[in-house]
């Protein structure tokens, strides 16, 4: 693969490189993170990418960038909303799957001694597994189409949160191009129940400490005052419902293919024109899988308020548990950009991937009109995450995208082969993190070892300039599933 370094973390690979690309093939890494990627397919996808229909720019793949299915996990891809198309390979399967973080006004010395209780509690109030079903249960298909049109709207109407937490929300929690009777009835059935679970995999719900500030005014703007504040990180998608959709789409797009006369160099790349019928209907049912995602991390974060009081034994408005942001990182967003001079009207892909709008943008909401929307960036169980900010910098080099992760450079069955769970839990028990999850196999497969460096993915966003440091956290308690 032609690999051309442009910049200090920039790389590109020119347009002919293959003869199908339509835009060259943007990445933004450092000079290590490119040889990690060099292992696997990421730089073959993101030149298939860059065959789209109606793509601007250069696809990208950011620091975390990594194999997917069509796109690089990691990748972004700008798209023409009236002669492009959109491709649920550029999406995921895992639709709006998601990270919050959520601040309280306690201190490391306040929850020392009760990580462990707070992490038991956590574990009995949230539902955590592959499949596990949630204290919610929808009578209908007509209760599924309420969460698939409200989103976390939805959740705070029936009790699940205050009204206030949708102001921190990407979309203020709910996507209005929903259009639930998109979404296949075998897709609705699979959401009658999984409303405020947890998942498995990547998924997590973490409790965190401030370990570092490196923007006051944007950690003011947060409520984050102090190092050693007590922090919650929760992180899920839309289950079972949002896995569906997308293979529903993957098959219908496969068809629209031939019916419009579009070729890919790559099956998993599968797309139809965003204004056709097909793409119209992934839109929708997108969308409202979105819509379920957000309720999902709105209902979790209710009952994590739960566990906290219960604990602690003060309300949670007392305890200052308040939403700084949630911000979606599978997401193919109706969106307006600047490009070559002038305002289009586009789909931009990302496919985990993190919206990252500047100050003053009209998306970014009130609260950090002045600093730049949050962007919520974990890394693994052992080591820190991040709250960045973004600005106009990304706006330019990556339609206002930013990375989600640490990003894995380890398969889940290599990473099974080199760690053992109960190792990997005892090794960072002995760093004072507590780690509770479903089996050894979980642990052993989310190992720290198995993912990229998350300090340097950050480094190499800030540097650029995609999004800049503002907080570091470091993990007390995480739960997996």
């Amino acid at each position: 693969m032609q690999l051309k370094k442009i910049a200090e973390n920039m790389y590109e690979i020119p347009k002919g490189t293959q003869p199908w690309m339509r835009v060259p093939a943007r990445v933004y890494a450092s000079d290590g993170l490119v040889k990690k990627m060099q292992q696997d397919k990421t730089f073959q996808q993101a030149v298939n990418a860059s065959s789209l229909p109606g793509i601007y720019s250069h696809s990208i793949v950011l620091p975390d960038g990594h194999q997917g299915y069509g796109f690089p996990i990691g990748g972004v891809a700008a798209t023409d909303y009236d002669a492009g198309v959109i491709s649920p390979g550029g999406v995921g399967y895992d639709i709006n799957c998601g990270v919050r973080a959520i601040r309280t006004n306690l201190d490391f010395n306040d929850v020392r001694e009760k990580i462990k209780s707070l992490i038991d509690q956590l574990w009995n109030e949230i539902p955590t597994g592959v499949g596990k079903k949630g204290k919610i249960h929808l009578a209908s298909g007509r209760g599924v189409d309420d969460v698939l049109n409200g989103g976390a709207k939805w959740a705070v109407e029936n009790g699940y949160g205050w009204e206030k937490d949708l102001e921190h929300q990407e979309a203020n929690g709910c996507i209005n191009l929903a259009d639930p009777d998109q979404v296949s009835p075998q897709a609705k059935k699979r959401g009658f129940s999984q409303v405020g679970t947890l998942g498995s995999g990547n998924h997590f719900l973490e409790i965190q400490v401030v370990d570092d500030i490196y923007d006051e005014a944007a950690a003011k703007a947060m409520g984050i005052t102090r190092k050693g504040q007590v922090m919650l990180m929760i992180h899920s998608g839309s289950r079972g419902l949002g896995h569906q959709v997308c293979g529903d789409y993957i098959k219908t797009m496969t068809t629209a293919m031939r019916k419009y006369n579009i070729e890919v160099p790559d099956r998993e790349l599968c797309c139809a024109p965003t204004t056709s019928p097909e793409g119209q209907a992934y839109l929708g049912a997108m969308s409202a899988a979105a819509n379920y995602a957000f309720a999902n991390r709105q209902s979790m974060m209710h009952w994590a308020r739960d566990a906290f009081s219960k604990v602690l034994g003060s309300s949670s408005e007392d305890l200052d548990m308040n939403l700084i942001y949630d911000v979606a990182h599978n997401m193919g967003k109706v969106e307006e950009h600047e490009i070559d001079g002038k305002r289009r009207k586009v789909v931009v892909h990302r496919k985990g991937a993190t919206r990252a709008f500047p100050a003053n943008h009209p998306e970014t909401p009130a609260a950090y009109k002045q600093v730049g929307q949050p962007v919520i960036i974990p890394g693994t169980m052992g080591t820190a995450s991040y709250i960045l900010i973004g600005n106009q910098k990304g706006m330019e080099l990556s339609f206002g995208s930013t990375a989600h992760g640490a990003g894995r450079f380890m398969s889940r069955s290599r990473a099974k082969k080199e760690f053992f769970g109960k190792n990997v839990q005892d090794g960072l028990a002995g760093e004072g993190i507590i780690v509770k999850a479903t089996s050894g196999m979980v642990i052993a497969e989310e190992a720290p070892g198995a993912y990229k460096d998350v300090d340097e993915v950050v480094r190499v966003s800030d540097e650029l300039g995609i999004a800049t440091k503002a907080v570091r956290l470091r993990p007390l308690g995480v739960i997996k599933g």
